[in-house]
């Protein structure tokens, strides 16, 4: 990573979950000015509090479907760059909740794109989404940027939509071809299943393994079978960043969709997940299979990253292994009451050192 954010104004809108947060801690120690949108922390325990995420910067607290806030808070901050995060990010939460994920998930980027429209300060967005977005037809092999869209749940599918917005909007007022007139350059990002410290989110898999482990209680898995493409946080991060950089630079030869995802070598079973991080946490971490019934997941899903890595010079840079082991030794710090702000930028310190 190159000194391109020192200086540059950020806007994020969910900056105050998961990977909001580490991407919060990551610009920072790239030397950005970053603005924050989002509402308060999603739980209890958060990496966003637990890391004071907050000494960095101000930031707005509200609802991306506010869209007169959204509007006022950008046109306000007048960023350069525009990171869309906010979202109903879970699979069986979409399931209690749809109408909330729609809204959240759909109208909460067509918010921000016309916010976006209203604010000339903008010159590159990068609208997060998710592997999940594509039609799972259960395949072997990883869907490329043109595969069909689709969507079982109405977590994916709502992002599957939100994909839909912004190539709309993409086209309809912010045309590559036209971009000498409009200034503005706006690509979606796909990235899978990201692990790391601070990861609290219920019914996700690494967080429900770590709180069994904190509890000193058995795991329980639900869908041990089931194959994903498995990388640490950082990994995508790193991705978007270079996504928006050369946006930035060169708005119309990236204005399109792209996946972020492991090599294939790292794309793994729930199970073999949990055997693994049993064995780097100890003797007294078990398992066992959960046998009631469950709401559908996808069982094969992997991404083809051949564009990013072509195109992009985006490159996977920490093994599965090393993931987890950085995840463990973030808990291990938890657990010890350890300054989890500096715990957090010795990773992305040796995460950017690593070739």
């Amino acid at each position: 990573m190159t000194s391109f954010f020192s200086g540059k104004k950020i806007f994020i809108t969910g900056h105050t979950g998961f990977k909001g947060s580490w991407l919060c801690l990551l610009l920072e120690h790239l030397g950005a000015k970053i603005i924050g949108y989002s509402l308060p922390p999603p739980t209890t325990l958060n990496l966003y509090e637990l890391a004071h995420v907050a000494d960095f910067f101000t930031s707005y607290t509200a609802d991306i479907r506010d869209s007169e806030r959204l509007a006022s808070a950008m046109q306000e901050s007048k960023p350069e760059i525009v990171f869309h995060l906010a979202a109903q990010s879970l699979v069986r939460n979409s399931y209690k909740n749809p109408v909330e994920t729609y809204s959240t998930n759909i109208m909460g980027t067509v918010h921000l794109l016309e916010a976006v429209r209203k604010c000339a300060s903008v010159k590159a967005v990068v609208v997060v989404t998710t592997d999940k977005c594509y039609e799972n037809q259960e395949w072997v092999w990883g869907y490329r940027e043109n595969d069909r869209l689709g969507g079982f749940d109405p977590y994916s599918n709502s992002k599957a939509c939100a994909e839909l917005v912004t190539a709309a909007y993409r086209y309809s007022y912010f045309n590559p071809q036209m971009h000498m007139e409009h200034g503005v350059a706006i690509a979606t990002a796909r990235a899978g299943n990201v692990i790391g410290g601070g990861d609290w989110a219920t019914d996700r898999l690494l967080p429900d393994i770590l709180r069994a482990l904190l509890a000193e209680e058995v795991i329980r898995i639900r869908n041990p079978h089931a194959l994903r493409p498995w990388q640490h946080v950082l990994e995508p991060l790193s991705g978007y960043l270079l996504l928006a950089q050369r946006l930035y630079e060169d708005g119309p030869s990236f204005s399109e969709e792209w996946n972020f995802g492991p090599l294939d070598s790292d794309t793994k079973t729930v199970e073999w997940i949990t055997q693994r991080i049993c064995c780097l946490w100890g003797d007294a971490a078990r398992y066992e299979i959960d046998k009631g019934g469950h709401p559908h997941e996808a069982h094969h899903l992997k991404l083809d990253c051949s564009k990013a890595m072509t195109k992009l010079g985006w490159r996977p840079r920490w093994s599965l292994d090393k993931a987890l082991q950085s995840t463990i030794e973030w808990i291990e710090a938890y657990r010890e009451n350890g300054d989890l702000q500096k715990a957090c930028m010795e990773q992305i310190k040796a995460y950017i050192s690593t070739k």
